[in-house]
């Protein structure tokens, strides 16, 4: 067995996860394998963040979704065969998901977040959350805090993605390569007596809630300074929960002309809102908006599953807080919202 003074991984597990170790080392491999996430939501980024989590080698994941598999999702959602339509997404992915690594224990839960008690959400270390309504994000992310637990939500719509993450007051370890100047002998000058050397610095991340990084107050200055950037992933996000809170749905590709209608009016009504200028949420960024592309399920899914892994091994510079996957620019970047 491979031990240290708080668990061991078995030799199986060891040879199972010796790239990973000789990646980010075996102290972090061990905190994988002893954190236990809970993912809502079997859409295609639900089961493309299933997939990364499940193969990094995590003690349990528990797949979470009251819905049925739908035959638009299996263009996207690869867990769940076409035999299972009908039935429950979770269920339907249990036998592939399980497949991807044996050495984890998946398990599903078929019933909808706002039947599940607090408490429910606690008893995992991260909770990665799709498909959800915003109210329903603020609520298990304000559970998470007050728990000191993790939480990450993302979805996909069309080409279009995001990612929030909530890490509450992070500590993690970074390696720094710095110069170092070494004289070897007379001849040696400040120029060549010089090498490089990694030293491990220990960080600290603060984040803040959903509910700060969705209601950031855009009259300010160095919010409005944003804006000359140029990208309006940010309000195409806040768009998208505006239509399925109201909705109760995503929008549907087959009423994709009414649809349209619906969510360039709630842009403009957004526009206005947060005296935004005229133009700047392109009519293209919400016309591509429909189904899950997978692709995009793949970029966006890549990212959580990447944090999920930084998060819980505590060994590079987490993204704090908002990623974005912009498809008109094909570009995915970072911002910080709500501090």
């Amino acid at each position: 067995m491979v031990e240290n003074n708080e668990m061991e991984l078995s030799e199986a597990e060891a040879e199972q996860y010796d790239r990973q170790i000789r990646l980010w080392g075996l102290e972090s491999q061990k905190r994988l394998r002893a954190s236990k996430v809970l993912i809502i939501g079997l859409s295609g980024l639900g089961a493309e963040t299933a997939k990364n989590i499940i193969l990094s080698g995590v003690k349990s994941v528990c797949l979470l979704d009251n819905e049925k598999l739908k035959e638009i999702d299996l263009y996207s959602q690869f867990l769940a065969p076409p035999d299972k339509v009908g039935e429950n997404r979770a269920e339907a992915s249990l036998q592939r998901a399980r497949a991807l690594n044996p050495m984890v224990d998946v398990t599903s839960e078929t019933k909808s977040v706002d039947e599940l008690p607090d408490e429910y959400f606690t008893a995992f270390d991260i909770v990665c959350a799709t498909g959800l309504k915003q109210e329903q994000l603020e609520r298990i992310n304000n559970v998470c805090r007050d728990s000191n637990k993790k939480f990450l939500c993302g979805d996909v719509w069309g080409m279009y993605g995001y990612m929030f993450a909530d890490l509450v007051d992070h500590e993690y370890s970074e390696e720094i390569v710095q110069h170092k100047a070494v004289k070897r002998g007379p001849d040696d000058t400040e120029k060549n007596a010089r090498e490089t050397v990694t030293i491990t610095v220990k960080r600290r991340a603060i984040y803040v809630p959903l509910q700060n990084a969705l209601s950031a107050d855009w009259t300010k200055p160095e919010l409005r300074s944003r804006l000359r950037r140029g990208d309006p992933s940010y309000f195409v996000m806040k768009i998208l929960l505006r239509f399925r809170d109201e909705y109760n749905r995503n929008p549907d590709p087959a009423k994709r002309r009414t649809d349209t209608e619906i969510l360039l009016r709630m842009r403009d009504e957004l526009v206005k809102e947060l005296s935004l200028p005229v133009g700047f949420i392109s009519d293209a960024l919400l016309t591509d908006v429909f189904g899950t592309v997978s692709g995009a399920a793949a970029v966006v899914g890549g990212v959580i599953g990447q944090e999920v892994v930084k998060a819980v091994s505590q060994r590079e510079p987490p993204h704090n807080n908002m990623f974005f996957f912009n498809p008109v620019k094909c570009v995915g970047f970072v911002e910080l919202y709500g501090q």
